[in-house]
C-alpha cells in the first residue's frame, strides 16, 4: 500500500549515495507534487547487484516546477520537471498557510 496520494506535496531527499541512484543530483532536496502513483518494483539498487528478490518500493511520478530547481530559469513560469522517484527517497510536506 502506497504512504503517499496524487496530488500530494512532497520533498525528495536530499542524501548522497555510493554508486548509481535513480535521483537526480539536481532534484535531491526539491519540493514537488506526487503527480501519479504508480506501483511496486525492485529498486535499482538491488536490481543492479543481481537481487531480484530484493526490496520491493512504490514508484512515484513527482512534478516539480523548472523555476524552483534552477532560479535563474528563464522560460515559462508553467515549465516543469517530471521524474518517477521511490518511496524511500520521498517524505509529505505540509503545505504552509
Amino acid at each position: 500500500m502506497s504512504k503517499l496520494a496524487a496530488g500530494q506535496p512532497v520533498r525528495i531527499a536530499n542524501r548522497l549515495t555510493v554508486g548509481h541512484s535513480r535521483v537526480p543530483t539536481y532534484a535531491r532536496g526539491a519540493r514537488g507534487t506526487v503527480e501519479r502513483v504508480l506501483r511496486e518494483f525492485l529498486i535499482p539498487e538491488d536490481d543492479a547487484f543481481g537481487r531480484p528478490h530484493g526490496r520491493r518500493l512504490t514508484l512515484y511520478r513527482v512534478r516539480l516546477s523548472a523555476k524552483d530547481l534552477w532560479p535563474e530559469y528563464r522560460a515559462g513560469a508553467a515549465d516543469e520537471v517530471q521524474l518517477e522517484v521511490y518511496e524511500n527517497w520521498l517524505e509529505a510536506v505540509e503545505v504552509s498557510p
